[in-house]
């Protein structure tokens, strides 16, 4: 609720309160109600000593006080209300002039009726009251009544704490192409007597919490200019036109400020490609857009404005938006590698986070691949919220590893009590995906392998890769089809059975192998061919115009190809399992024991050594029957086919 309305509501109820007390106020204790038939009878009795008539309300005084019923005060005074009467006055008048009453007194209905007065003008005075607000509010501009056209941008002001390039951590190229704007800003002659020109908009991409609007705000910070930030979807409203009227607004004030920066974080929900509508007719977005290429680069030029936009999702963008004199620089802020990971924990963890001796950063930065500067920064606070609640006074390296496997595998469902059954086959199941991952060549080593359930999974073999990882190979990707089958296939030679734990094991490998066929021309018999296998996000009137002319022989070649590909790895794990029965039953019996078996376990029973005992932390819960388990293994997320 913004401030208009509460303002408004307030003279209301001011209002309100007004009449509430007036009709509160206590009436006076001496004075009684009565009905009119009785008000009539008394009267022809002689029972009153005046009487007063205004309109239809009649007051008197009794001749002798009369006694209260319920209180026991001495009553002198009554009111009633009489019916529609025109001869009302008439009656009154002629029980004084008989002697029944002593005096006799009538009013308007105006006088002294503070009442119907306030009633007649309460009215009047609540319109005048909204129209004072209403007119005071349009006036302050911003975000209040008949402003809607007026840009929401929201700028730094002199308390606010400024971002600079030193609070921005792995992503030194894209920091690099952007200090050049910061140069320009200081020094704009260093470019001119040269003859350069500043780029008049600079476009952001990358994966979500990469650090793009961190980026944008340590442009500012370095610049020490005036920074203007607004969100793509302020600009559309539900009013025609109030878009294009924003950005007109924006642009206005980036002028007066020059030089200025000017970022849109989210711009893909306003410049998204023209024409993808469905149904037709006049778009909001597509006219606020308009307006945008008109201001970047139109008729009336906007000299010192530079122009900054963020977005994950470039491909939807109109290429009128994309055009050089419009976004003449695109700087990728991809995630980051293993120098950049190690940079942004330093950032994360620098003065904010007490750090135990035994915590080395670069081995967290080694086993966090795939990882963004935001999932950094969560699992530095995981680490923190882990290490607070063990009431420790600093973050050790297991506290890390806690929070490693959480934001990687989920939180632990300790809780969830499973009957001896289900326990062992998920210990052989997890045991065969970690045989054949030991095994095949071109796989990542194992890092962990649990059955205490995470997340949605009731087991998990984790692994980790040496290096970052640009490029995949066929082999490697065949190697990875061969260890999701692992797990059904352990389940089958042990158990003479097949049960939905591997449900996202075979989800897993069916995409692998069909991203291999149809994207990556892997298939010896299609060849280099890309049969539209693409999974990305559908545009709308984009993506539904374009049709993939595949013939059936060559769809069906495709499917016969997808079930080659991952039929010759089940193959290939079921006799890596065979060949390794006695190392399986082994892993499979120690995670029954120890319910989690790091690398190094997982090496000494491979080469058939022995683990010394466990220590016992807790005693084993009860166990109970669990309807229909299913388990998703979860090997790295960060290892998916691009």
């Amino acid at each position: 609720m913004n401030s208009m309305m509460k303002s408004v509501l307030v003279w209301l109820g001011i209002v309100a309160l007004l009449v509430l007390a007036f009709r509160q106020i206590p009436q006076n204790s001496r004075q009684v109600e009565i009905a009119f038939s009785t008000f009539y009878t008394e009267g022809v009795g002689g029972k009153y000593k005046s009487v007063t008539l205004s309109g239809f309300d009649v007051e008197g005084t009794y001749k002798q006080p009369e006694k209260n019923a319920k209180t026991g005060e001495a009553i002198e005074r009554f009111r009633t209300v009489a019916p529609p009467m025109q001869d009302l006055g008439k009656v009154i008048l002629s029980w004084k002039t008989e002697g029944q009453i002593e005096e006799f007194r009538a009013t308007k209905p105006s006088e002294n009726n503070f009442a119907y007065v306030l009633m007649f003008w309460a009215p009047l005075l609540v319109f005048v009251v909204l129209w004072f607000v209403f007119m005071r509010q349009a006036q302050m501009g911003g975000n209040k009544a008949l402003s809607f056209g007026k840009a929401r941008a929201k700028g730094l002001s002199a308390s606010t704490k400024r971002v600079t390039f030193a609070d921005v951590a792995g992503c030194d190229e894209a920091k690099d192409e952007l200090k050049e704007i910061v140069e320009f800003l200081k020094d704009p002659a260093k470019f001119v007597k040269l003859g350069g020109k500043i780029p008049k908009g600079v476009l952001l991409m990358g994966p979500p919490g990469t650090g793009k609007t961190l980026l944008a705000r340590a442009i500012a910070g370095e610049a020490k200019v005036q920074f203007y930030s607004i969100s793509g979807s302020d600009f559309v409203e539900m009013f025609v036109g109030v878009g294009a009227s924003r950005v007109r607004d924006l642009f206005e004030q980036a002028k007066k400020s020059a030089p200025c920066i000017v970022f849109i974080d989210e711009i893909d929900a306003v410049g998204r490609h023209r024409g993808a509508g469905l149904g037709g007719g006049h778009d909001e977005r597509e006219q606020t857009l308009n307006q945008l290429l008109v201001e970047m680069d139109g008729f009336e030029g906007n000299e010192g404005v530079i122009l900054i936009a963020a977005t994950n999702r470039p491909d939807v963008l109109d290429p009128a938006l994309l055009r050089p004199g419009r976004f003449d620089r695109r700087v990728v802020v991809d995630r980051p590698d293993v120098k950049g990971r190690h940079e942004i924990l330093k950032v994360h963890t620098a003065d904010k986070i007490p750090l135990s001796p035994d915590v080395e950063l670069e081995v967290i930065a080694r086993g966090t691949p795939g990882f963004a500067g935001a999932d950094l920064a969560n699992l530095c606070n995981e680490a923190a919220l882990t290490a607070a609640r063990g009431n420790k006074k600093w973050v050790e390296m297991a506290d890390f590893e806690n929070a490693k496997d959480k934001v990687y595998m989920g939180s632990e469902r300790r809780s969830m009590v499973m009957t001896e059954e289900d326990k062992r086959i998920t210990a052989y199941h997890e045991a065969g995906h970690t045989v054949v991952a030991a095994v095949v060549p071109d796989s990542d080593p194992l890092h962990k392998v649990t059955i205490i359930p995470r997340g949605r999974a009731l087991g998990v073999t984790w692994q980790l890769p040496v290096k970052d990882r640009y490029n995949t190979t066929r082999d490697y990707m065949e190697s990875r089809i061969a260890i999701s089958m692992g797990g059904r296939i352990a389940e089958e030679i042990f158990f003479n059975q097949l049960s939905t734990g591997a449900a996202n094991d075979i989800q897993q490998a069916t995409n692998m192998a069909r991203s291999m066929v149809t994207e990556f021309g892997m298939s010896d018999k299609l060849g280099p061919l890309n049969f539209g296998g693409g999974q990305h996000e559908v545009f709308l009137g984009r993506d539904f115009a374009q049709h993939r002319e595949i013939s059936e022989d060559t769809a069906r070649l495709i499917d016969v190809e997808v079930q080659e590909f991952v039929l010759r790895n089940y193959r290939r794990a079921k006799a890596a399992i065979e060949s390794h029965r006695e190392q399986l039953v082994t892993i499979a019996e120690a995670l029954l024991v120890r319910e989690t078996l790091d690398g190094n376990d997982i090496d000494i029973l491979m080469k058939g050594g022995t683990l010394p005992p466990p220590k016992v932390t807790a005693p084993p819960s009860a166990s109970a029957t669990v309807e229909e388990p299913t388990t998703e293994t979860g090997l790295n997320p960060a290892l998916k086919p691009a």
